[in-house]
């Protein structure tokens, strides 16, 4: 059976390197990590997400911004927010809840927000320099630099020799995991939907990353034995063994059926998601050191 990849203990482990480089920073600089989070309108997924982001915050001992804004927000308005934070000293990272609504072109606000504060890594100024393996100075999106940690783990830093398939080519998962993982001097194939032959291609990973969000897509058959599974989907099923109505979570890996091949494996949930939080402090934290004019802090 494989190993059980332990999100949370590696999240809170970064946590823990967040509050203590947190604390030298205010000792040495006097200069207080700044953290602020943008949501329009009253999305029920949204405002749990933003609420969690703001508590961790304020654990890793933060300044800590919230902007609440009705749903008819106007776009000239959201950007006139993002524009005052972008000249805040006190504020170095900036995060824009996404879903916006239907009248506001997220692209725009994306591209608003200063590079040196986007700590979701969404900015093209942060994708290119992804793109062109410059990690040191690039704020890379929360999720994939969280799964890269936990591979590191299993697999170690260098990556060279491995085969790795992306399921999943998102702006958000899929392209930015696959150029990680390049870096780490894997062999790398992005699939997706239109892939031929998917579960032929997916055998041949080493380190196999789903990223589909389809409910137990990746079957057990299609990992290859000793494989290194990251799943990062977040589905929710019914689940009528629980009572009418009832609903569970579950990946977009077939978690009982791979885990009987891998080598390693994260489960959902518990894998991938509290990662995302906990690298978006990490980022917040760096955003603070370089304004300070201080080396990247490593994790």
């Amino acid at each position: 059976m494989a190993e059980i990849i332990d999100g949370r203990a590696v999240a809170d482990e970064v946590v823990q390197t967040v509050k203590r480089l947190t604390g030298e920073l205010v000792n040495a600089r006097s200069i207080i990590p700044g953290l602020a989070v943008v949501i329009v309108g009253e999305d029920p997924a949204s405002q749990v997400y933003v609420s969690s982001k703001s508590r961790k915050a304020k654990e890793c001992g933060f300044h800590s911004v919230q902007h609440t804004l009705p749903a008819d927000t106007t776009e000239e308005q959201l950007v006139a927010i993002i524009g005052d934070l972008n000249a805040d000293p006190a504020i170095h990272g900036i995060l824009v809840q996404l879903p916006l609504p239907a009248h506001i072109d997220s692209g725009r606000i994306i591209q608003t927000i200063a590079p040196e504060k986007d700590v979701d890594g969404f900015h093209f100024v942060n994708v290119g320099k992804l793109g062109a393996g410059e990690l040191d100075t690039a704020f890379v999106p929360c999720t994939p630099s969280g799964s890269m940690l936990l591979i590191e783990r299993v697999r170690g830093k260098d990556l060279s020799g491995l085969n790795a398939v992306v399921v999943g080519r998102s702006n958000i998962v899929g392209k930015p995991m696959a150029n990680l993982l390049l870096a780490a001097n894997c062999t790398v194939t992005i699939a997706h939907s239109r892939t031929k032959d998917l579960p032929a291609l997916a055998r041949t990973a080493d380190i196999l990353v789903a990223a589909v969000g389809r409910p137990e897509m990746i079957r057990g058959d299609w990992v290859k034995p000793g494989a290194t599974v990251i799943d990062v989907g977040i589905n929710r099923i019914p689940a009528p063994e629980k009572g009418e109505g009832k609903s569970r979570l579950v990946g977009d890996v077939a978690f009982a059926e791979a885990e009987k091949a891998a080598g390693a494996i994260t489960p959902v949930p518990g894998g991938v998601g509290p990662m995302t939080i906990a690298l978006l402090m990490a980022n917040t934290l760096v955003s603070a050191y370089r304004a300070a004019g201080l080396e990247r802090p490593k994790f």
